[in-house]
């Protein structure tokens, strides 16, 4: 009689807790973020010389063998939210120039609007959207316009990385078989 007790009550006590589980999603679109510069939250035990410019967090859609630019998934000539589920976000841990537009300290979405040969990257200041479906262009702080690339091999999934120059970086963003970089300086 005991062990019956026993086996309802290790049921009645784990029953909730499995179905407490059942509700939390798996994303596809895995949440990513890089810094610049590259790896400094590693770099910071061993006294980084470079102080820390920027961050940018972002959701990485899959190809999954589907065109991606022009099509349905990121339509050429309208607003994306730069990545999947949220907006993309970036983060200026010091006033950088992009374009000719001063970018103070701050929180900032980033949106871009491909096109066939060309990206436009837009820093807005509202945060935490969802999509693009809210956006608001008379929140932008800056509009730049940069070539896009045709690249050999495409890439699985959409990757944001940094290369450093001699006045500060390139936000490079790279998905399928198109990238375009923006020249940040700081």
């Amino acid at each position: 009689m005991r062990s019956i007790l026993f086996l309802i009550a290790v049921f009645a006590v784990s029953t909730p807790l499995v179905q407490a589980q059942s509700w939390i999603p798996v994303d596809k679109s895995p949440l990513d973020q890089i810094y610049f510069p590259v790896d400094y939250p590693s770099l910071k035990i061993r006294n980084p010389k470079e102080v820390l410019r920027l961050r940018v967090i972002y959701s990485r859609p899959y190809k999954n063998n589907r065109d991606i630019f022009g099509s349905d998934i990121v339509p050429y000539g309208k607003i994306w939210r730069l990545g999947a589920n949220e907006a993309t976000e970036i983060e200026f841990f010091t006033t950088a120039t992009i374009g000719s537009k001063k970018i103070p300290k701050g929180r900032y979405t980033l949106y871009a609007i491909p096109n066939e040969s060309s990206w436009i990257f837009i820093i807005n200041k509202e945060t935490d959207i969802w999509g693009a479906f809210k956006y608001d262009q008379a929140k932008d702080v800056a509009r730049v316009t940069v070539p896009s690339t045709e690249l050999e091999q495409p890439i699985e999934s959409l990757t944001i990385n940094f290369e450093k120059t001699k006045a500060g970086v390139n936000l490079v963003a790279g998905w399928d078989k198109k990238s375009a970089s923006l020249p940040i300086t700081f």
